[in-house]
């Protein structure tokens, strides 16, 4: 799941050798994933009103539920 988000991110960045992913295990079984960009690439990664932010937490879900895991995805 972590390569996953980490290639997702990479994709859409001027500075792919700057992102990184951390993971920990939230409330009630949920892994909550911790996705580091350089500053100057977060509103690439996060969109108009937050659109591209929100694609990247379905499509990070959908791959979630295929799993039968529970996630969140914050972007720092």
């Amino acid at each position: 799941m972590q390569e996953l988000l980490k290639a997702i991110a990479s994709g859409l960045v001027e500075k792919p050798e700057e992102v990184s992913v951390t993971s920990e295990e939230g409330e009630n079984g949920t892994t909550v994933f911790h996705l580091h960009v350089a500053e100057e690439d977060m509103g690439r990664v996060i969109g108009k009103q937050g659109r591209i932010a929100k694609a990247i937490r379905v499509v990070m879900r959908a791959a979630a539920t295929r799993n039968e895991m529970k996630i969140m995805v914050e972007i720092d």
